[in-house]
């Protein structure tokens, strides 16, 4: 936006080599947040607000002869669903008949969301986003849902059993916490019914609201959880790990973690390819996952996509899909390719439907995890006839990095001497995060280069433009700063690099870097309006400019607080309290106008 005419930037002076560049990830501390002056948003008040901005419902789907799965209870009773919303909840919340699921079974499952509902607690959840890491934002489109199912036998029910689920509705993808959360409430529920329901309810909507770097106590049904929800300024790989102190005699639950999975254990039937599936996902490629049960098919798909993390995966992902899914066309028609999609299946009716699929993951029983598992070659599609083929990965794909064997070894190693099951996944975590690192620095050292430099920037000028990203200058870059810096992984990186700029994680990943460089800049040209005398320019204005000034002035000042721009702390008061000295300055009439009285 620009104060005086729209006349075009002077062209950007050479960049000597030594001049530093200022870019978003350079400035951006990773051990805090950056020292801005931020307000807390205001206590909520109403009622269900607080549970809100956890979940937004609580379901108890039951089965009816006669009608099939049904939704019975919705807790709080005011929660709106739309017809469409509760038949994809009804099937999703049961697994499907053939994966005999006796006693008590917990997975969780994604849908999209209806279409044109808006939250009236939108400001506050992107309060909360703009700490998160990438991977806990909330998923705009969808939903979570958390179950809790019960299968037990019981001769009093005409169809002999009793099966019910217990399932919690969220926008949050803290799948650890809400399993924890549900192992406390589903059991009272089964036993006390509805009253039981009430009253976690009730405790939930006193919970403070989860906020990214806090230490959080929940207190539940007569527990007490203390968590923490991690922020992205986080040092990657690290976990601040919540700590007991004298005064939680009431707490019962420490969580370490609210969201991640163990990936050994999910990955363990196919470990010796785990390379390859990184690589598969990293692209975006079309992915089923084929398992003996929900929870083994929705713990999969999850590891699958935190296997990038620090990148957010962007396509669309199902930790468990059935045939009821109202997407069940769409992503099984063999009239156009597969789309960019994980999917977690369990029925058998998959493997024939699914079989056009370019790659398929077959998973066994992941209980037997303590034995050592059996180099298993890759298997050609064909051989996929049902979903009791032989576990393995079912695909054409060549990766384009070398094997790392030195991963595959230290895992078997581990087995063998029966290393704890927390400490495999941990160095599984920490080489599927070491990989990640070495294929996006490169792309945020180019990306970063693409920052106009600061001395270009005028404070009665518009922002200087991003340079737009050119594919084959990022390329020649990767000579001299490319992933051999950080890896020992040789193979066709360049090859992957190509692939990958094509897929949605780039694009996903672009986007929000390109968005937070832009706001960058707004921020720096904000300070250097903040630098400016601005009554000595208001001298040579005429009222009327010096009017449109303000205006200008007062709108950036409110788009900077609504985006929230990382701008040195001082520097939007002070730019409030330059529009006033202005405003004070002009006749009495024109201060009316464009000085607001405060409101009582």
């Amino acid at each position: 936006m620009a104060f005086q005419g729209s006349g075009e930037l002077e062209d950007q002076l050479e960049e000597p080599e030594d001049t530093l560049r200022v870019s978003p990830a350079e400035e951006m501390p990773v051990d805090g947040p950056p020292a801005v002056e931020e307000p807390e948003p205001e206590p909520l008040l109403l009622p269900w607000d607080r549970f809100s901005t956890w979940l937004h419902c609580i379901c108890v789907v039951g089965f009816d002869l006669e009608l099939g799965q049904a939704v019975e209870v919705i807790y709080p009773h005011h929660s709106k669903l739309t017809e469409k919303e509760k038949t994809s909840i009804c099937y999703l919340s049961f697994p499907d008949s053939n994966s005999g699921c006796l006693g008590d079974t917990q997975f969780c499952f994604r849908f999209r969301q209806a279409t044109g509902r808006k939250s009236s607690l939108g400001c506050f959840f992107d309060h909360f986003d703009r700490d998160a890491p990438v991977c806990l934002k909330r998923d705009q489109g969808y939903y979570y849902g958390y179950v809790y199912f019960r299968q037990v036998r019981d001769k009093s029910l005409k169809r002999g059993y009793f099966q019910k689920s217990l399932v919690l509705i969220s926008k949050l993808p803290y799948v650890t916490f809400f399993h924890s959360l549900l192992k406390l409430i589903a059991p009272e529920y089964f036993e006390k019914q509805e009253p039981c329901l009430e009253a976690a309810c009730n405790d939930i909507d006193r919970w403070p609201t989860p906020c990214p770097g806090k230490i959080l106590t929940l207190p539940i049904m007569g527990v007490v959880m203390k968590l923490r929800i991690p922020t992205c300024y986080d040092k990657p790989g690290t976990s601040q790990l919540v700590q007991s102190t004298p005064s939680d005699s009431l707490v019962s639950i420490v969580l370490p973690t609210v969201h991640e999975v163990d990936l050994f254990r999910c990955f363990y039937p196919v470990f010796f390819h785990i390379q390859m599936l990184w690589e598969l996902v990293l692209l975006g490629e079309a992915l089923v996952v084929m398992a003996p049960s929900p929870a083994d098919s929705s713990d999969t798909v999850l590891a699958l996509v935190s296997c990038i993390s620090p990148l957010r995966y962007c396509s669309d992902f199902r930790p468990y899909f059935t045939i009821h899914d109202s997407e069940f066309k769409e992503y099984t028609t063999r009239t156009q390719a597969p789309p960019s999609v994980i999917l977690g299946v369990t029925n058998p009716f998959f493997a024939k439907t699914l079989q056009h699929w370019p790659h398929i993951i077959r998973i066994g029983d992941m209980k037997q995890a303590g034995e050592m598992a059996k180099q298993m070659k890759v298997k050609k599609l064909k051989n996929l006839k049902t979903l009791d083929s032989k576990p393995g990965v079912y695909t054409a794909y060549k990766p384009f990095l070398n094997k790392d064997e030195d991963i595959i070894k230290q895992l078997q190693k581990g087995v063998q001497q029966k290393r704890p099951s927390a400490a495999q996944n941990a160095i599984l975590r920490r080489y599927f995060l070491e990989l990640t690192q070495s294929f996006i620095i490169p792309l945020e050292r180019y990306v970063a280069s693409l920052m106009p430099l600061q001395k270009s920037i005028s404070p009665w000028k518009s922002p200087p433009q991003l340079r737009p990203f050119n594919q084959e200058e990022f390329m020649k870059t990767l000579e001299k700063a490319g992933p051999q810096l950080t890896s020992r992984l040789k193979g066709d990186w360049i090859g992957l690099y190509r692939q990958f700029l094509r897929s949605p994680n780039f694009d996903g990943w672009f986007r929000n870097r390109r968005k937070e460089m832009m706001q960058k800049l707004e921020a720096l040209h904000l300070e250097a309006l903040c630098e400016e005398d601005l009554q000595l320019r208001i001298q040579k204005h005429t009222e009327v400019e010096t009017v449109d000034l303000v205006l200008k002035l007062k709108e950036k000042l409110t788009q900077a607080e609504k985006d929230q721009l990382p701008v040195k702390p001082g520097t939007l008061p002070k730019l409030q309290s330059h529009i006033e000295s202005i405003i004070l300055s002009l006749p009495e009439d024109l201060q009316g106008i464009l000085h607001k009285p405060p409101s009582p």
